[in-house]
């Protein structure tokens, strides 16, 4: 290999009336790089966003959740005691929702009202960083006006024109029985804090109450909709779920978060790979700049190859010279495309210099999430396509007859 290697160097080095080759090799070598580069930083900006993404849903719903077929969970206090008692289980609370309409001076409109034992539910769920008015603690006794509290999403407050202190109709549609049947239920909350966890679905219908209130006003006594369960591995929340389902027993199912929102994250996914294919494309015409290189210095190279093959050079040798000066071509295009994109990701987390418009977006700069399995994989699939691409020009320079190459030299 000595003598190949050296050779395979000394012609990436074209000199005199073939120097014009040395251009398209370092045009390669760039398009190998401009290619891993927008790769790796397309890729990992994707990640940060379904990062985001998913810090934000778990923010506002839990690892997993328990239901009861059928209706209501009647003995909350026995799937609270099973569920914590599940290895991988850190916590778990009490869950009750309903659909309400909200009335105001302002307007009215739907929401979902969740019901939470306030203590329990910070467990299980991190709802106080989104919080940018009040305190989730207001929910669990009265106000001062005697009225139970209630926190809105951003959105749904500004849509209904309420502000802290401020007193909204929450209407149950299915109401209460009364002598001439079930008519729809009325009580007044007070708003006690305002969230903006930054996803639409959550700041535009959700709102939040205490159990208690919550048990009382969808007429559930003492039972609950659901019981939240944290884990200490998110991923493992399929897994845990079919177990606590048939420790319950046959009416208890479980629904974790990924199943939740099978659609996003499989949407992002989607995305992600076309966006992979898409940029993979940038190193392949750049391969065809290595293939154009090669052929040419095989065709301007004939005689020295003659010459080679006539010393006694076998096929395979002559091969490997041209495959190695290929391989170089594409390797130091990766290796400065990886240090470029990891530059590049490195300066968009440090100084956040692109903004982003945060009533569009859930954030307001450029998420990056540099993973070290998808730069390997980047850098592998650049490789690869390199070495793909020294194939058909490193087959004609062994394929070349000495006698043809010597005849007129």
């Amino acid at each position: 290999m000595r003598f190949e290697a050296f050779l395979a160097f000394r012609y990436l080095r074209a000199r005199g009336r073939h120097a014009f080759i040395n251009l398209i090799t370092l045009l390669s070598m760039a398009g190998v790089a401009l290619g891993v580069c927008a790769l790796i930083v397309v890729l990992s900006v994707m990640g940060g966003f379904q990062d985001e993404i998913t810090k934000k849903i778990l923010g506002m719903s839990s690892h997993l959740t328990i239901y009861q077929a059928g209706g209501a969970i009647t003995q909350p206090e026995r799937v609270l005691k099973i569920a914590r008692q599940q290895p991988g289980v850190k916590a778990a609370a009490p869950y009750v929702y309903g659909q309400v309409m909200l009335v105001s001076a302002g307007g009215a409109t739907g929401a979902l009202l969740s019901g939470l034992d306030v203590p329990l539910a910070k467990q299980v769920k991190n709802l106080e960083p989104s919080l940018v008015q009040g305190s989730l603690n207001d929910l669990s006794r009265p106000t001062r006006r005697g009225l139970w509290g209630i926190v809105l999403g951003s959105r749904l407050a500004n849509k209904l024109g309420l502000r802290l202190g401020m007193v909204v109709n929450v209407i149950n549609p299915l109401g209460e029985e009364t002598p001439v049947g079930r008519a729809p239920k009325s009580e007044p909350f007070q708003v006690v804090g305002i969230f903006e966890s930054g996803l639409y679905l959550y700041d535009a219908g959700s709102c939040y109450v205490g159990l208690s209130a919550a048990q009382e006003f969808l007429g559930l006594g003492r039972g609950v909709n659901g019981v939240e369960v944290a884990l200490t591995d998110i991923y493992q929340a399929p897994l845990v779920g079919r177990q606590l389902a048939r420790r319950l027993g046959p009416l208890f199912f479980a629904q974790d978060w990924m199943s939740a929102n099978h659609s996003l994250f499989a949407a992002l996914k989607l995305e992600k790979f076309a966006m992979f294919i898409i940029l993979i494309l940038i190193v392949l015409v750049a391969s065809f700049g290595i293939v154009s290189s090669l052929i040419m210095m095989v065709m301007t190279k004939t005689r020295e190859i003659g010459v080679l093959k006539a010393m006694g050079a076998t096929r395979a040798s002559l091969r490997r010279i041209f495959m190695l000066q290929g391989m170089v071509t594409g390797l130091v295009g990766t290796v400065l495309g990886v240090i470029s994109g990891l530059v590049l990701c490195w300066l968009l987390t440090k100084y956040h210099f692109i903004d982003l418009p945060k009533d569009v977006y859930t954030v307001d700069t450029l998420p990056v999430q540099v993973e070290p399995l998808l730069v390997l994989l980047v850098a592998g699939s650049a490789v690869a396509i390199s070495l793909l691409a020294t194939i058909y020009p490193s087959r004609v320079a062994g394929s070349l007859d000495p006698v043809q190459a010597l005849r007129y030299e």
